[in-house]
């Protein structure tokens, strides 16, 4: 029996009839904007990926899968755009140096984000941009904070093929096999669409309440006569020591300077 969609506009069926023959380019830029625009905290990357594999099964109304290719060529694009953000958001990081800090506080774009990134460089190392890759928030900050304390542009451009392999190509061969184990598939099939609205929704919900919170701490700082934006020397202070991307820091080094 056909899935009727608890939630139409969120149905995948819908959502690739609308979309066509560009049903896969919408993925792609949707991971490509995770690390290539600064703008990916509410996108649901990783479920994303997950369902795009699980949709690219063959079925007797989608005899090609959703997409009309090969799980393989799928995966492959996908892991092509995640590859292509990461190597877009270095580039805007390397040329546009600490003056991308400097900026208002948004709750978004905030010290905050930065830090929590900065902090995954001083304990990975430059391991930090395959493994951001797995963590929402870092893996958009983490191209931009490499670009901008220039780390070596060629150990940078390996480690994001890698993440962007690990990531991209094989979470969406991963949820192609999730459609090998019946239940689970049956039941991603039929719910998929409460599926997506909790992976945006909930997205949201956490991004708007770090907003709210981020803008209230603002307003009250500008109400005691601080400066909320972040000043040049502010900015400086954000770049990261081209030393921390050659390694890691272990538990007993000295913080730095």
């Amino acid at each position: 029996m056909h899935h009727i969609a608890l939630i139409p506009w969120l149905d995948p069926a819908a959502i690739i009839a609308w979309a066509g023959p560009w049903a896969l380019a919408v993925v792609c830029f949707i991971v490509f904007a995770e690390t290539g625009l600064l703008i990916g905290f509410l996108l649901p990357g990783d479920t994303l990926l997950v369902i795009s594999g699980l949709l690219s099964h063959t079925s007797p109304t989608l005899p090609h899968g959703a997409f009309g290719i090969s799980v393989w060529w799928v995966a492959l694009l996908i892991g092509l755009a995640a590859f292509i953000g990461g190597e877009v958001g270095y580039l805007i990081g390397h040329k546009g140096g600490p003056a991308v800090f400097e900026r208002k506080e948004s709750g978004l774009f905030s010290v905050k984000n930065v830090e929590r990134t900065n902090a995954f460089f001083e304990r990975f190392g430059g391991l930090t941009v395959i493994l951001a890759r797995f963590v929402p928030i870092v893996r958009t900050f983490a191209p931009v904070a490499a670009g901008i304390g220039h780390m070596n542009k060629w150990k940078y451009t390996l480690y994001n093929f890698i993440g962007a392999l690990l990531w991209g190509f094989g979470l969406t061969v991963f949820g192609y096999l999730i459609g090998f184990i019946p239940p689970v598939a049956t039941f991603v099939e039929n719910y998929i669409d409460v599926i997506l609205l909790l992976a945006v929704g909930g997205t949201a919900a956490v991004t708007l309440w770090h907003y709210l919170r981020e803008r209230s701490k603002a307003k009250k700082a500008a109400a005691a006569g601080e400066d909320v934006v972040t000043d040049h020397a502010e900015a400086e202070a954000l770049v990261l020591d081209p030393e921390v991307f050659d390694r890691g820091r272990e538990p007993g080094d000295a913080p730095k300077a």
